[in-house]
Protein backbone atom coordinates (compact mmCIF):
# COMPACT_ATOMS: atom_id res chain seq x y z
CA UNK A 1 0.00 0.00 0.00
CA UNK A 2 1.19 3.42 -0.24
CA UNK A 3 2.42 5.86 2.32
CA UNK A 4 0.29 9.26 1.47
CA UNK A 5 -1.67 9.53 4.53
CA UNK A 6 1.39 10.33 6.94
CA UNK A 7 1.46 13.64 4.99
CA UNK A 8 -0.43 16.87 6.91
CA UNK A 9 -1.92 17.12 3.47
CA UNK A 10 -3.60 13.79 3.31
CA UNK A 11 -7.17 15.10 3.53
CA UNK A 12 -7.94 16.03 -0.09
CA UNK A 13 -11.61 14.77 -0.50
CA UNK A 14 -14.33 15.09 -2.41
CA UNK A 15 -15.97 17.71 -1.07
CA UNK A 16 -17.17 19.80 -3.75
CA UNK A 17 -20.09 21.29 -2.47
CA UNK A 18 -22.40 21.23 0.45
CA UNK A 19 -26.36 21.74 -1.03
CA UNK A 20 -28.37 18.76 -0.31
CA UNK A 21 -29.89 18.88 -4.17
CA UNK A 22 -29.62 17.19 -7.35
CA UNK A 23 -26.47 19.49 -8.43
CA UNK A 24 -26.73 20.52 -12.35
CA UNK A 25 -24.09 18.33 -13.40
CA UNK A 26 -24.37 19.05 -17.10
CA UNK A 27 -24.66 22.79 -17.03
CA UNK A 28 -21.06 22.67 -14.75
CA UNK A 29 -19.47 20.58 -17.44
CA UNK A 30 -19.63 23.00 -19.84
CA UNK A 31 -16.96 24.73 -17.89
CA UNK A 32 -14.55 21.68 -17.35
CA UNK A 33 -11.02 21.75 -19.49
CA UNK A 34 -10.84 20.23 -22.95
CA UNK A 35 -7.76 18.45 -24.82
CA UNK A 36 -6.09 19.95 -27.65
CA UNK A 37 -8.50 17.39 -30.03
CA UNK A 38 -11.99 18.79 -28.24
CA UNK A 39 -12.56 16.18 -26.22
CA UNK A 40 -13.68 16.85 -22.29
CA UNK A 41 -9.80 16.66 -20.38
CA UNK A 42 -10.32 13.63 -17.81
CA UNK A 43 -6.55 13.46 -17.09
CA UNK A 44 -4.78 14.16 -13.90
CA UNK A 45 -5.20 12.55 -10.38
CA UNK A 46 -8.04 11.65 -9.07
CA UNK A 47 -9.17 11.18 -4.91
CA UNK A 48 -11.71 9.36 -3.90
CA UNK A 49 -11.49 9.18 -0.96
CA UNK A 50 -14.98 9.35 1.93
CA UNK A 51 -16.81 8.25 4.62
CA UNK A 52 -20.13 8.05 2.76
CA UNK A 53 -21.08 4.17 2.74
CA UNK A 54 -21.94 2.80 -0.20
CA UNK A 55 -24.67 1.29 1.40
CA UNK A 56 -27.79 3.58 3.42
CA UNK A 57 -27.28 2.80 6.97
CA UNK A 58 -30.46 0.79 8.55
CA UNK A 59 -30.27 3.88 11.29
CA UNK A 60 -31.06 6.49 8.33
CA UNK A 61 -33.72 4.70 6.82
CA UNK A 62 -35.89 7.29 4.59
CA UNK A 63 -33.12 9.73 4.76
CA UNK A 64 -31.35 10.57 1.48
CA UNK A 65 -29.19 13.80 2.84
CA UNK A 66 -27.74 14.55 6.03
CA UNK A 67 -27.88 17.71 8.00
CA UNK A 68 -24.78 20.10 8.34
CA UNK A 69 -24.91 19.29 12.37
CA UNK A 70 -25.05 15.52 11.32
CA UNK A 71 -22.17 16.27 8.79
CA UNK A 72 -19.62 18.13 11.56
CA UNK A 73 -20.15 15.29 13.73
CA UNK A 74 -19.45 12.18 11.75
CA UNK A 75 -16.63 14.22 10.51
CA UNK A 76 -15.59 15.37 14.01
CA UNK A 77 -15.61 11.24 14.77
CA UNK A 78 -13.67 10.49 12.58
CA UNK A 79 -11.12 12.58 13.40
CA UNK A 80 -11.18 11.88 16.87
CA UNK A 81 -10.92 8.61 16.70
CA UNK A 82 -7.61 8.87 14.05
CA UNK A 83 -5.93 10.73 17.10
CA UNK A 84 -7.04 8.68 19.51
CA UNK A 85 -5.23 5.77 17.87
CA UNK A 86 -2.79 7.10 17.13
CA UNK A 87 -2.02 8.30 20.45
CA UNK A 88 -2.84 4.48 21.65
CA UNK A 89 0.06 2.58 23.07
CA UNK A 90 2.02 0.03 21.05
CA UNK A 91 0.33 -3.74 21.76
CA UNK A 92 0.01 -7.16 19.75
CA UNK A 93 -2.50 -7.58 17.19
CA UNK A 94 -4.66 -10.26 18.08
CA UNK A 95 -4.92 -12.78 14.80
CA UNK A 96 -8.58 -12.56 13.18
CA UNK A 97 -10.03 -13.12 9.96
CA UNK A 98 -10.19 -9.34 9.41
CA UNK A 99 -8.08 -6.32 8.82
CA UNK A 100 -10.80 -4.30 9.57
CA UNK A 101 -12.48 -5.25 12.87
CA UNK A 102 -10.17 -4.81 16.57
CA UNK A 103 -11.05 -3.86 19.62
CA UNK A 104 -11.54 0.01 20.95
CA UNK A 105 -12.36 0.76 17.52
CA UNK A 106 -8.95 0.22 15.34
CA UNK A 107 -8.97 -1.87 12.83
CA UNK A 108 -7.76 -5.82 13.04
CA UNK A 109 -4.34 -6.96 11.88
CA UNK A 110 -3.64 -3.11 10.25
CA UNK A 111 -2.87 -0.43 12.19
CA UNK A 112 -4.94 2.25 12.00
CA UNK A 113 -1.67 4.31 10.29
CA UNK A 114 -1.71 2.50 7.10
CA UNK A 115 -5.67 3.45 6.66
CA UNK A 116 -6.80 5.50 4.27
CA UNK A 117 -10.53 6.16 3.92
CA UNK A 118 -10.58 10.02 4.30
CA UNK A 119 -12.47 12.31 6.65
CA UNK A 120 -15.45 13.64 5.20
CA UNK A 121 -18.61 12.84 3.72
CA UNK A 122 -19.43 13.38 -0.16
CA UNK A 123 -20.04 16.93 -1.01
CA UNK A 124 -24.02 16.79 -1.92
CA UNK A 125 -24.33 14.88 1.90
CA UNK A 126 -26.00 12.17 0.26
CA UNK A 127 -26.18 9.24 3.22
CA UNK A 128 -25.10 6.96 0.77
CA UNK A 129 -23.67 6.59 -2.28
CA UNK A 130 -26.12 4.45 -4.00
CA UNK A 131 -28.51 6.90 -5.60
CA UNK A 132 -30.71 4.06 -7.27
CA UNK A 133 -32.55 2.34 -5.54
CA UNK A 134 -33.98 5.60 -3.94
CA UNK A 135 -33.58 3.53 -0.86
CA UNK A 136 -29.82 4.18 -0.90
CA UNK A 137 -29.47 0.11 -0.93
CA UNK A 138 -28.15 -2.84 -2.69
CA UNK A 139 -30.96 -4.74 -4.00
CA UNK A 140 -32.43 -7.93 -3.11
CA UNK A 141 -31.13 -11.34 -4.58
CA UNK A 142 -32.81 -13.18 -6.85
CA UNK A 143 -33.63 -16.74 -5.94
CA UNK A 144 -31.17 -17.79 -7.87
CA UNK A 145 -28.07 -15.53 -6.38
CA UNK A 146 -29.25 -16.82 -3.00
CA UNK A 147 -28.43 -20.23 -3.72
CA UNK A 148 -25.23 -19.45 -5.28
CA UNK A 149 -24.17 -16.82 -2.46
CA UNK A 150 -25.16 -19.19 0.15
CA UNK A 151 -23.70 -22.21 -1.68
CA UNK A 152 -20.16 -20.09 -2.09
CA UNK A 153 -20.47 -19.34 1.68
CA UNK A 154 -20.45 -22.96 2.36
CA UNK A 155 -17.72 -24.09 0.04
CA UNK A 156 -15.69 -21.44 2.07
CA UNK A 157 -16.09 -22.65 5.35
CA UNK A 158 -15.02 -26.30 4.51
CA UNK A 159 -12.23 -25.07 2.16
CA UNK A 160 -10.93 -22.07 3.20
CA UNK A 161 -7.19 -22.56 1.98
CA UNK A 162 -7.03 -26.41 0.03
CA UNK A 163 -4.82 -23.78 -2.33
CA UNK A 164 -4.39 -20.76 -3.32
CA UNK A 165 -7.35 -20.87 -6.05
CA UNK A 166 -9.90 -20.86 -2.70
CA UNK A 167 -8.28 -17.37 -1.42
CA UNK A 168 -9.47 -13.89 -3.09
CA UNK A 169 -7.72 -12.56 -5.53
CA UNK A 170 -6.57 -9.11 -3.92
CA UNK A 171 -4.91 -11.53 -1.15
CA UNK A 172 -3.33 -12.93 -4.12
CA UNK A 173 -2.21 -9.44 -5.71
CA UNK A 174 -4.27 -10.07 -8.71
CA UNK A 175 -6.71 -7.16 -8.86
CA UNK A 176 -7.01 -4.52 -6.11
CA UNK A 177 -10.19 -4.52 -3.54
CA UNK A 178 -11.39 -1.39 -5.05
CA UNK A 179 -10.55 -1.29 -8.92
CA UNK A 180 -12.87 -3.48 -9.88
CA UNK A 181 -14.46 -2.36 -12.71
CA UNK A 182 -16.54 -0.88 -10.89
CA UNK A 183 -14.35 1.74 -9.06
CA UNK A 184 -15.05 2.05 -5.15
CA UNK A 185 -14.19 3.51 -2.07
CA UNK A 186 -12.48 1.58 0.38
CA UNK A 187 -9.96 1.08 2.98
CA UNK A 188 -6.65 2.71 0.96
CA UNK A 189 -5.35 3.79 -2.34
CA UNK A 190 -8.79 5.34 -3.15
CA UNK A 191 -6.33 7.03 -5.96
CA UNK A 192 -6.26 7.11 -10.07
CA UNK A 193 -5.28 8.54 -12.86
CA UNK A 194 -6.52 9.32 -16.22
CA UNK A 195 -4.59 9.51 -19.54
CA UNK A 196 -5.91 10.17 -23.13
CA UNK A 197 -5.12 9.87 -26.41
CA UNK A 198 -8.09 11.24 -29.30
CA UNK A 199 -8.46 7.20 -29.46
CA UNK A 200 -7.87 5.80 -26.05
CA UNK A 201 -8.35 6.30 -22.29
CA UNK A 202 -5.90 4.90 -19.75
CA UNK A 203 -7.60 4.21 -16.05
CA UNK A 204 -4.67 3.68 -13.89
CA UNK A 205 -5.42 2.55 -10.50
CA UNK A 206 -3.11 2.91 -7.38
CA UNK A 207 -4.37 -0.25 -5.68
CA UNK A 208 -2.25 -2.99 -7.35
CA UNK A 209 -1.30 -0.62 -10.16
CA UNK A 210 -4.28 -2.17 -12.07
CA UNK A 211 -4.26 -0.43 -16.14
CA UNK A 212 -7.65 -0.91 -17.93
CA UNK A 213 -7.36 0.79 -21.34
CA UNK A 214 -10.05 1.33 -22.84
CA UNK A 215 -10.56 2.21 -26.59
CA UNK A 216 -12.60 5.27 -27.60
CA UNK A 217 -13.08 4.69 -31.27
CA UNK A 218 -15.55 2.04 -32.47
CA UNK A 219 -14.26 -1.75 -31.69
CA UNK A 220 -15.95 -5.38 -32.09
CA UNK A 221 -16.59 -7.07 -28.20
CA UNK A 222 -14.56 -9.75 -27.87
CA UNK A 223 -16.34 -13.25 -27.56
CA UNK A 224 -18.93 -14.14 -25.34
CA UNK A 225 -16.13 -16.81 -23.84
CA UNK A 226 -13.15 -14.63 -23.42
CA UNK A 227 -12.96 -13.65 -19.93
CA UNK A 228 -10.70 -11.03 -18.41
CA UNK A 229 -10.13 -10.05 -15.37
CA UNK A 230 -11.03 -6.34 -15.51
CA UNK A 231 -13.78 -7.37 -18.25
CA UNK A 232 -13.65 -5.99 -22.18
CA UNK A 233 -14.37 -2.32 -21.71
CA UNK A 234 -15.58 -0.29 -24.53
CA UNK A 235 -15.57 3.91 -24.64
CA UNK A 236 -17.47 6.60 -26.76
CA UNK A 237 -18.52 9.88 -25.24
CA UNK A 238 -22.26 10.75 -25.01
CA UNK A 239 -21.70 14.74 -24.89
CA UNK A 240 -19.30 15.20 -22.56
CA UNK A 241 -19.32 12.51 -20.98
CA UNK A 242 -16.65 9.35 -21.12
CA UNK A 243 -19.46 6.21 -21.15
CA UNK A 244 -17.58 2.98 -20.78
CA UNK A 245 -19.76 0.15 -20.70
CA UNK A 246 -17.69 -3.52 -19.90
CA UNK A 247 -18.90 -6.85 -20.27
CA UNK A 248 -17.06 -10.22 -20.11
CA UNK A 249 -15.60 -10.11 -16.71
CA UNK A 250 -14.16 -12.56 -14.98
CA UNK A 251 -16.14 -14.66 -12.15
CA UNK A 252 -13.38 -13.46 -9.71
CA UNK A 253 -13.02 -10.21 -10.40
CA UNK A 254 -12.68 -7.96 -6.97
CA UNK A 255 -16.54 -6.85 -7.35
CA UNK A 256 -18.40 -9.62 -9.27
CA UNK A 257 -16.08 -12.02 -6.86
CA UNK A 258 -17.09 -10.22 -3.76
CA UNK A 259 -20.78 -9.14 -4.66
CA UNK A 260 -21.78 -12.37 -5.91
CA UNK A 261 -22.09 -10.89 -9.44
CA UNK A 262 -21.99 -13.60 -12.65
CA UNK A 263 -20.29 -12.99 -15.47
CA UNK A 264 -22.85 -11.98 -17.39
CA UNK A 265 -23.37 -8.66 -15.28
CA UNK A 266 -23.51 -5.43 -17.64
CA UNK A 267 -21.27 -2.74 -16.49
CA UNK A 268 -22.06 0.87 -17.64
CA UNK A 269 -19.52 3.80 -15.89
CA UNK A 270 -20.04 7.26 -16.73
CA UNK A 271 -16.77 9.61 -16.11
CA UNK A 272 -17.76 13.70 -16.32
CA UNK A 273 -15.40 16.49 -16.03
CA UNK A 274 -17.55 18.53 -14.11
CA UNK A 275 -15.19 21.32 -13.48
CA UNK A 276 -11.41 21.75 -13.12
CA UNK A 277 -11.59 20.24 -9.57
CA UNK A 278 -14.08 17.52 -9.83
CA UNK A 279 -14.77 13.93 -12.01
CA UNK A 280 -18.35 12.64 -11.43
CA UNK A 281 -17.79 8.92 -11.60
CA UNK A 282 -21.07 7.37 -11.86
CA UNK A 283 -21.73 3.32 -12.71
CA UNK A 284 -25.22 1.21 -13.02
CA UNK A 285 -24.62 -3.03 -12.87
CA UNK A 286 -27.23 -4.66 -13.86
CA UNK A 287 -27.22 -8.83 -13.69
CA UNK A 288 -30.59 -10.24 -13.92
CA UNK A 289 -29.30 -13.47 -12.19
CA UNK A 290 -28.04 -11.79 -8.83
CA UNK A 291 -30.33 -9.04 -8.49
CA UNK A 292 -33.99 -7.98 -8.42
CA UNK A 293 -33.12 -5.12 -10.19
CA UNK A 294 -30.27 -2.64 -11.31
CA UNK A 295 -28.65 -0.24 -9.24
CA UNK A 296 -26.51 3.02 -9.47
CA UNK A 297 -23.50 4.90 -7.63
CA UNK A 298 -22.26 8.25 -7.64
CA UNK A 299 -18.86 9.07 -6.43
CA UNK A 300 -17.54 12.77 -6.93
CA UNK A 301 -13.68 12.79 -7.36
CA UNK A 302 -11.45 16.03 -6.49
CA UNK A 303 -8.21 16.04 -8.07
CA UNK A 304 -5.41 15.98 -6.10
CA UNK A 305 -1.74 17.45 -6.43
CA UNK A 306 -0.30 14.20 -5.41
CA UNK A 307 0.82 11.55 -7.73
CA UNK A 308 0.53 7.79 -7.55
CA UNK A 309 2.39 5.95 -5.80
CA UNK A 310 3.63 2.60 -6.22
CA UNK A 311 1.78 -0.16 -4.42
CA UNK A 312 3.63 -3.31 -3.70
CA UNK A 313 1.11 -5.92 -2.70
CA UNK A 314 2.39 -8.70 -0.37
CA UNK A 315 6.45 -7.58 -1.35
CA UNK A 316 6.09 -10.45 -3.66
CA UNK A 317 3.00 -12.21 -1.92
CA UNK A 318 4.83 -14.36 0.49
CA UNK A 319 2.00 -13.93 2.56
CA UNK A 320 0.22 -16.42 0.03
CA UNK A 321 2.74 -19.22 1.47
CA UNK A 322 1.98 -18.16 4.73
CA UNK A 323 -1.90 -18.06 4.54
CA UNK A 324 -1.42 -21.66 2.78
CA UNK A 325 1.35 -23.09 5.69
CA UNK A 326 -0.91 -22.06 7.99
CA UNK A 327 -3.92 -23.59 6.71
CA UNK A 328 -2.17 -27.05 6.13
CA UNK A 329 -0.47 -26.68 9.74
CA UNK A 330 -4.16 -26.61 10.76
CA UNK A 331 -5.39 -29.72 9.32
CA UNK A 332 -2.33 -31.89 10.59
CA UNK A 333 -3.30 -30.58 13.92
CA UNK A 334 -6.98 -32.06 13.44
CA UNK A 335 -5.98 -34.82 11.60
CA UNK A 336 -3.75 -36.00 15.25
CA UNK A 337 -6.69 -35.19 17.52
CA UNK A 338 -7.74 -34.52 20.68
CA UNK A 339 -4.85 -34.97 23.47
Amino acid sequence: MSRRNIAPSVVMVAAVATVAVAWPWSALAQSAPRTAWGQPDLQGVWDFRTITPMQRPVSLVGREFLTDEEVANLEQDVADRNARLAARPAQRTTPSDSVDRGIDGAPGSYNNFWMDRGTRVIGTRRTSLIVDPPDGRIPPLTAEGQQRAEARQAYQREHPADSWEDRSIYERCILGFNAGPPIEPRAYNNHMQVFQTPDHVVIFNEMVHDARIVPVTPRDPLPNGVRQWMGDSLGRWEGDTLVIETSNLHKENSFTGRQGATQNMRLVERFTRVDADTLLYEFTVEDPATWTRPWSVEVPMARSDDQVWEFACHEGNYGMDGILAGHRADEREAARGPR
